[in-house]
This record gives structure tokens, C-alpha cells and sequence, in this order.
């Protein structure tokens, strides 16, 4: 039965190999296999190039002895293989695999790395396997010197590929404290590391191979799981042909303060093109010309005066509640958001303002969300006016920090960011890595409230709802044309939302083994 893989940090990573171990898996075993689906994935990927020289960078650790087996798997498939060893193996494991290694490989092709030479001699391919999941800080000493030399080769004629992850990358934070490889695709075994998700632009494409750890994957630990597209197509409901706007369900969108309508008329044009059946945009009566004229497909009616006109508009409307794309922070803001928590207490969103209305007020606005089926969806600096925290915790931890806050608030918590985490109010965790750099934009919130109001409405878990969204909204950036190159500019919000239509069009075909999980290469250099 196919899971979803998992998200770990450094320490999460090796009690995953310390259990598989334990239950009768060698050590070794664990390292030849993760050459071995290493070696099967470059051969496959860069089969043009493996026939010419390859260079590998075999480091002390079980990193190197990974390389060790790669170097003599490639040899053994017609690659000319030249190694390099900065630092002699120190484990048993990767001393054994050296061993192996060099029974095909000539020793006029194992080198040392000497103050002055220069490592790179032409090479198509180079394999980088100097530090592994448990190296931390700057990488010092000749293997700091080597993969300074390695990160000057990004603009060189080379592909590189990183084993487990890039040298100098913190597997756990993500952080690069020093030089660090600027890989074209990182192959990592068995799990994804936090790091990978942090800094993509490092790892290039980003590919999980199974290495056999079954169970000891899961560990039973909580370690939250990478949403991906088979799991999203699952969790989507079908449209029957039989289907009506009623089937499809009903969104309100309570929001557009006057001179803030686009992120309200944004987050209903993303419903609209996520599938709901009908949307309403509640807004200021200032803001319900430009609603009418910039959203023909919406109907549109002005904030509620009065719990009874709520009740017309709202609670014997819709099917779920969106509330927040521009609402402002005025008085008259707040006394429509009291109201409708009030009055409404079906499925519900709060995004952007009506959370920055609740500052401080975490216990307060949990009081509300309670017992139903809720979603919070703010950014990093709105989670930190919630939560009382300051900005910088809430990056640094952004992988564990939304339990308290979703344990508070009787409500699903979607942090958005790189990447981002949605945390249910029992502390499962679902990471969602789809998306680029065109998502860093003025507006691009209001879109996913719009996608995420709409799977509420439709599937009832904010949980799942809330990841479904975070993944789509990614996919549809990830469609246009030049969004995942380096520097791209010139997409726009509208880019994004004309995607969401083919962004719901899923391939639920298998992965090709032994590739668990597949991420593409979001700021391409080449």
C-alpha cells in the first residue's frame, strides 16, 4: 500500500536508519542500496553524459561510501570514473565499499585533494558525496576547501548531482553556513529533509528513492508527510455530470473594504476556477460597483448591518464562509467579523485581516472556531501577531510551531511559506513543496483563499482542504511557462489564476520506481 513520504530532520533521518537497522537491515545493506538506486537514477537521467568522464567526491562518512558504490556501479556501466577523496573513509561501512570500489577502478584515478589543484578537469557529470544529513555548520579543512571549488563550478558545463543532500546544506534548517554545492538534482534516500524543502534553490530537482526502510520510514514519531499528486487527486471530490451549481456548493467571500476589493474579487475568480458552484462577495457597499463590474460571475451583496441581514446573506446561503481578503482593520471591520463568527458556525477560512483582528487574541478567537470545521491560512507575520511569537521563531521553527496555535484554536493552521505546513488541531502535520517564486506576490494569498474556501465547502475537513489547496495553488505556478527559472519576471497574479484550470487535470499513475517522490527544479541556473 503506497504512504506518502516523509519529512525529517537530521536526527528524525538517522533513528529511521538506527530502527531499520536494529530489525535485522545491515548497516551496509542500507549503503549499497542507496548507491545502487542512486547510480540506476543518474545512468537513467544522464545517460548522455555518463559516457564520458565522471568525476565523484567521495567524503569520510557514509556520504562517501554512497559515492563509493555509485562510482563503481557507474564504472561497471562504461562511465570513465575519476574520484576524488579529500579525506580518507573513517566508517567501516565506506572503508568496505572503497575497497569494493577500487577493484574496479584504477588507483591512478582515486586522488587526494591537494592545497592548489584544481578538481575540476572538463568532466560532464560530478557526483557530490563529500557531507551527508548529519554534517552541520561550514564545512572546514580541504573537504571546506573542495566544496568551495565545487560551488565556483555552477556555471560551468556540468551537470551536478548531490547524494542525500548538498554538501554545506543543513539537512535539518537548511541553512548554509558556508560554501555549499549548487546542485542540478539532489537524490536523497528513503525520506525528504527539511533542509531540502527550505533551500530548493540548492538542491535543483529533488528525487526520494526508496532504499528499503518500509515501516522504519514512518517510525510512528509524527513526522508530518510531502503531500503529492496522487494523494491530492484522492482527496478531490468528482464533479458527477449530473451535477448542479447546488452540488457544487455555495462560497461566501466576506471582505472588500473600500479600496480593497481586489483581494476579495481575486479570492473569488481562484473559487470560480477551483470548481464552486456559486460565490457571493460580501463587501462594503462603497466596493459593490467594482465587484459587479470586475466580477460578472459573482453575485455580490454589502456587509450586513444587522445579525438579520447576516442571516439572509450569509448563514441561509452558503456552504462555507471565506473572511479576511480585504476586510481593513477598522472598527466596522471588526464589528462584521464579531457578527458573522457569531451568527455563522459552519465550515470557515480566516485569512489576512480577519487575523491580524485577532492580535494576541489566539484563546479568544478559538472560543469561535471550535467545534467545527475551520481553517486559519496566514503568512509567517501574520501567524506571529496570533500567536504572540516573534517573526523570526515562527521561520525557524516553521515546521513544528503551528501545533500550539492550531491546539489553541480548535482550528487547522496552513502556514504559508517554503515550504508550507497545514497543522490540524490534533498535530498531524501535511508539507506541501509545489509552487515557485511566482507565488511571491502582492495577492497570491487571496488566490489560495479562493482554492481552499472552495475544497472546504466541498470535501468538509479543513485539513485536508487546506492541503489540497496549498499543493494546487504550487501546481498552478508551476505551469507557466518560465515561472521556475532564475530571475523570472513578469507573471502576474492573472497568470497564476488562467492555470488553476489545468492545475485540477491529475496523472494518477504510479512514480517509477525506485523514485518515492519527485520535485522539480524550481530556479533553474541551466
Amino acid at each position: 500500500m503506497r504512504t506518502l513520504v516523509r519529512v525529517v530532520s537530521s536526527s528524525e533521518s538517522a533513528a529511521r536508519d538506527a530502527s531499520a537497522i536494529a530489525a535485522g537491515i545491515p548497516s551496509r545493506v542500507l549503503m549499497q542500496r542507496a548507491g545502487a538506486a542512486a547510480a540506476s537514477e543518474i545512468a537513467l537521467r544522464y545517460r548522455d553524459r555518463i559516457g564520458g568522464e565522471v568525476l565523484i567526491l567521495a567524503g569520510p562518512g557514509n556520504n562517501g561510501g554512497d559515492a563509493w558504490v555509485v562510482a563503481r556501479a557507474l564504472e561497471t556501466a562504461g562511465a570513465h570514473v575519476r574520484v576524488i577523496e579529500p579525506v580518507p573513509s573513517k566508517t567501516p561501512d565506506a572503508q568496505a565499499e572503497r575497497e569494493l570500489a577500487l577493484q574496479q577502478i584504477s588507483d591512478r584515478r582515486v586522488e587526494s585533494a591537494r592545497a592548489g589543484d584544481s578538481l575540476y578537469r572538463g568532466e560532464a557529470l560530478i557526483i557530490d558525496g563529500l557531507l551527508g544529513t548529519g554534517a552541520t555548520g561550514a564545512p572546514r579543512g580541504e573537504l571546506g576547501r573542495v566544496i568551495e571549488q565545487l560551488a565556483a563550478l555552477s556555471t560551468r558545463d556540468a551537470a551536478i548531482v548531490a547524494l542525500d543532500v548538498p554538501s554545506g546544506l543543513d539537512a535539518t534548517t537548511g541553512i548554509a553556513e558556508g560554501a555549499v554545492t549548487a546542485a542540478d538534482l539532489t537524490l536523497t534516500f528513503g525520506t525528504v529533509k527539511r533542509g531540502h524543502l527550505v533551500n530548493r534553490e540548492v538542491c535543483g530537482a529533488i528525487a526520494v528513492l526508496d532504499i528499503g526502510l518500509g515501516s522504519h520510514a514512518s517510525l510512528g514519531d509524527g513526522a508530518p508527510k510531502l503531500v503529492d499528486e496522487q494523494w491530492v487527486a484522492s482527496q478531490v471530490p468528482l464533479i458527477p455530470a449530473s451535477a448542479h451549481k447546488g452540488v457544487r456548493k455555495k462560497l461566501a467571500i466576506v471582505g472588500g473594504a473600500q479600496g480593497m476589493v481586489g483581494a476579495t474579487i481575486l479570492a473569488a475568480r481562484a473559487a470560480i476556477r477551483s470548481g464552486i458552484g456559486m460565490v457571493k462577495l460580501i463587501v462594503d457597499e462603497d466596493s459593490l460597483r467594482a465587484v459587479q463590474e470586475s466580477e460578472p460571475y459573482a453575485l455580490a451583496a454589502r456587509w450586513p448591518q444587522d445579525d438579520a441581514a447576516a442571516a439572509r446573506d450569509v448563514v441561509e446561503w452558503a456552504d462555507a464562509v471565506v473572511i479576511g481578503p480585504g476586510l481593513g482593520r477598522t472598527d466596522a471591520s471588526r464589528e462584521l467579523l464579531d457578527r458573522i463568527l457569531r451568527r455563522w458556525t459552519g465550515p470557515i477560512l480566516l485569512d489576512a485581516d480577519a487575523l491580524t483582528l485577532f492580535e494576541g487574541q489566539a484563546e479568544k478567537l478559538g472560543q469561535h472556531l471550535r467545534g467545527r470545521a475551520s481553517l486559519v491560512t496566514p503568512h509567517p507575520v501574520e501567524f506571529a501577531r496570533l500567536a504572540g511569537k516573534p517573526v523570526d521563531d515562527v521561520l525557524s521553527g516553521r515546521f513544528d510551531i503551528g501545533r500550539e496555535l492550531a491546539e489553541t484554536l480548535g482550528a487547522s493552521v496552513l502556514l504559508k511559506g517554503v515550504p508550507t505546513i497545514v497543522t490540524s488541531p490534533n498535530g498531524k502535520r501535511l508539507v506541501s513543496a509545489s509552487g515557485n517564486q511566482a507565488l511571491a506576490t502582492a495577492g497570491s494569498g487571496d488566490v489560495l483563499s479562493g482554492i481552499a474556501g472552495t475544497m472546504l465547502a466541498q470535501i468538509g475537513d479543513a485539513f485536508s482542504a487546506g492541503a489540497v489547496a496549498a499543493w494546487v495553488h504550487g501546481r498552478a505556478a508551476e505551469r507557466i511557462p518560465g515561472s521556475n527559472e532564475m530571475g523570472a519576471r513578469g507573471i502576474a497574479l492573472e497568470d497564476i489564476v488562467n492555470e488553476l484550470r489545468d492545475a485540477w487535470t491529475f496523472d494518477e499513475r504510479p512514480l517509477r520506481y525506485p523514485v518515492l517522490h519527485e520535485l522539480p527544479n524550481v530556479g533553474a541556473r541551466r
